[in-house]
């Protein structure tokens, strides 16, 4: 039955995935070519990031600042606010992705429960090269719960017994000190598996987003026996670890140490099988549940869209991994669509007062090309691990980027966005993305602290982010009852 169920989820999940794909129809305000001349001139075009069932968020925009401005005599004429939104949900659950940023499947298939797994081999008929690298390192993700119980090194057929001084080591990612080691010696060697010496560790669990780097160190004067990461047979244990690799003729990731390569592996085994197995048993009628709930969540979006019209859906998949993508899509959507001289750019947890950011730019003559205005992070180091993950971009600091409640950009840098979208190389977050895009154009960045970076309140702040829909509304309230978002009367 177990097996039966097994073979019968990935038709159940894919039937799914197709009766969405058939019936669900596009949101509404999605034009397959925006039209020119939609809107008139306007100063400020105001695009706010939003998630597509963060409708209680957009609802309280609507009733404080958006209202406040379309009530406004001097500026309802000067501003066009859309919010953006990607135009598909991901079709998979968050139960069932690798992380909840992205929509990549937690791709598990026949897990190998209940038994030791060797992480490395090498083909029989391949042998291992001695090379003259001092130390080899390889990284891992794990996607389910592992166990490691043994730290190994490749070993060479043709020498009598093991002549070999190894440390082996296991580092969680970015940092210093050593989770597990071994030490390999010719009086202490281990126990020989197939073609490595192995030595057990102590064992705790390493847990689902584990970012590991195994690094093995030769003491002698000679090299390590070692393989080119991609020559060896990897054993993922039925997808519960993924190994990462540079692509050919790309720089490894930053967090390892010495050259990208395997010099021996690891046993393991997986945590909990039993729990596994349910999750992939449950797993055919979570999607269903999942097709049904994006299906209501379209219906939603599309009698939002109607009611309002004040929505861009973009065609990408919404999620957080996406928001780059999405940014830039918008971007080409307002070129194509608006005349415009600034854009401002805002998420939707985000308290704004426009009309103080109106009176800023004439006060401080803010209308000109190559503008960007904002409050900018400088040297922010890359994070390798967690929501931020950073795998692509080399340097250990981004370029100054603003920070993400608020920014103004001038059109023509609006534009040179748009033309080049399709070749710009999205990074992990729009803000970062934003930093590093902006690095080879070169704007004219004027700095402005009252673009707050942090959940604070200030006096005369033009923006604050990561608010709840209740504490925005009472942000505004307090605005208008004294005009002072932060507090009403003396102290």
């Amino acid at each position: 039955m177990r097996s039966c169920a097994l073979v019968l989820g990935p038709c159940l999940l894919g039937a799914a995935l197709h009766l969405w794909l058939r019936l669900r129809p596009a949101p509404a305000g999605q034009p397959a070519e925006p039209r020119q001349g939609e809107a008139g001139h306007v100063d400020v075009v105001v695009g706010v990031l939003s998630a597509r069932h963060h409708h209680d968020l957009r609802a309280v925009i609507r009733a404080t600042w958006l209202n406040h401005l379309k009530r406004h005599p001097a500026l309802s004429q000067r501003v066009l606010v859309k919010f953006i939104i990607g135009a598909r949900g991901c079709g998979v659950p968050v139960e069932d992705r690798e992380d909840p940023y992205s929509c990549r499947l937690l791709n598990i298939t026949n897990p190998v429960l209940n038994q030791e797994i060797e992480a490395f081999g090498l083909p029989e008929e391949t042998p291992a090269e001695d090379r003259e690298d001092r130390v080899v390192s390889v990284s891992f993700r794990v996607l389910y719960p592992i166990v490691i119980t043994s730290l190994g090194v490749f070993y060479d057929a043709g020498e009598a017994g093991f002549q070999r001084n190894i440390t082996v080591r296991l580092y969680q990612a970015e940092q210093e000190e050593a989770l597990l080691s071994a030490r390999f010696s010719p009086p202490s060697c281990g126990v020989q598996v197939n073609r490595l010496w192995y030595k057990p560790v102590e064992q705790f669990i390493l847990p689902e987003s584990f970012e590991g780097v195994i690094v093995w160190e030769s003491q002698d004067l000679h090299g390590l026996v070692s393989k080119n990461l991609h020559t060896v047979t990897v054993n993922d244990g039925g997808g519960v670890l993924r190994v990462n690799t540079a692509g050919e003729g790309s720089l490894p990731h930053e967090f390892l140490e010495g050259v990208e390569g395997v010099a021996g592996g690891f046993i393991y085994t997986i945590q909990d099988g039993d729990a596994l197995l349910r999750n992939l048993h449950t797993r055919p009628e979570r999607f269903l549940r999942h097709v049904a709930g994006l299906r209501e969540e379209d219906a939603l979006l599309r009698a939002e869209s109607a009611a309002y019209d004040d929505i861009v859906f973009v065609d990408i998949v919404d999620t957080y991994r996406n928001v780059p993508a999405k940014l830039l899509n918008f971007y080409r959507w307002t070129v194509r669509t608006a005349s415009f001289d600034l854009l401002l750019k805002t998420d939707d947890d985000c308290y704004v007062d426009l009309e103080a950011a109106f009176n800023r730019i004439a006060r401080k003559d803010l209308r000109r090309p190559n503008l960007w205005w904002g409050n900018f992070r400088l040297n922010w180091a890359v994070d390798r691990t967690g929501k931020w993950q950073e795998l692509e971009y080399p340097s250990p600091a981004y370029p100054a980027f603003a920070c993400g409640s608020g920014y103004v950009i001038s059109r023509d840098i609006v534009q040179w966005l748009a033309g080049n979208a399709e070749r710009l190389k999205t990074y992990q977050g729009e803000d970062v993305s934003m930093g590093i895009w902006m690095a080879a154009l070169g704007p004219k960045r004027f700095q402005d602290s009252l673009w707050l970076c942090e959940k604070t309140c200030e006096p005369g702040m033009l923006s604050s982010p990561q608010y709840s829909p209740r504490e925005l509304a009472e942000l505004w309230r307090l605005k208008e009852s004294c005009g002072d978002p932060c507090r009403c009367g003396a102290g």
